[in-house]
């Protein structure tokens, strides 16, 4: 069996393991977060699939000023569109988790506003791309930008939160969940949900990246006939 298809039907198994575990494996009764903790399986995964897809972004990047493959700019750019995907999808199962048990979709918190401004900041990469026509430029201010955003985001959404007064867990003197909630059973659906949605960040990088790759290939291949044609 290829590594290729290991690795996919790991993700399809672990996904489907989270999902089903995450809906009907016992959590444990606190006050105010009841069967809300739940969300935890969802929300929190989705932050670590991002981290994960924006260091693709930042490795990709790189190597790409390095070497110039232009296949290593399909990938940074691949990895963040997917990477803003699974940020909004955290910003929405936040919201919703707030508003259950803090009475409000966006209240005034620190990692909030922080989750939002990095966000954004990522949000000028396919808007940058948007504006440059000619191809090498393109990809060398982007990748730029990619690597540049990449520390600026861990600043934001994991350093600056903790200091200073903070709703989430683990920030402004919060305890964490490990420290008083995140029991064996939770363990259990929690690091398969985190592995699992990983592994499908990097499926719909890796696809949207051979995608772009082709789609060069065939577009340099059509150049080339018509220049043929032209000679004829």
């Amino acid at each position: 069996m290829k590594l290729d298809t290991i690795w996919k039907a790991a993700c399809i198994a672990l996904l489907t393991y989270s999902v089903i575990g995450g809906l009907l494996m016992p959590v444990p009764a606190l006050d105010i977060l009841n069967e809300t903790i739940r969300n935890l399986y969802f929300h929190v995964p989705m932050w670590f699939t991002m981290l994960a897809l924006l260091t693709v972004s930042m490795v990709s990047s790189i190597r790409y000023l390095a070497k110039g493959e232009l296949r290593m700019d399909h990938w940074t750019e691949a990895s963040v569109h997917v990477s803003l995907q699974f940020g909004v999808l955290g910003l929405i199962t936040g919201s919703l988790w707030a508003k259950f048990t803090w009475g409000d979709f966006w209240p005034p918190d620190p990692k909030l506003n922080a989750a939002a401004i990095a966000m954004l900041l990522y949000l000028t990469y396919p808007i940058l791309r948007s504006t440059i026509q000619d191809e090498v430029l393109k990809a060398r201010i982007s990748s730029v930008l990619a690597i540049f955003a990449y520390p600026v985001y861990i600043a934001l959404v994991f350093i600056l939160p903790r200091m200073y007064a903070s709703l989430h867990p683990g920030n402004g003197g919060n305890p964490g969940f490990n420290a008083y909630d995140l029991n064996s059973n939770m363990r259990l659906v929690f690091y398969p949900a985190v592995f699992g949605f990983i592994l499908l960040g990097w499926w719909m990088t890796s696809h949207r990246a051979k995608m772009a790759s082709l789609s060069k290939r065939m577009e340099e291949l059509e150049l080339s006939d018509t220049f043929l044609e032209s000679k004829k």
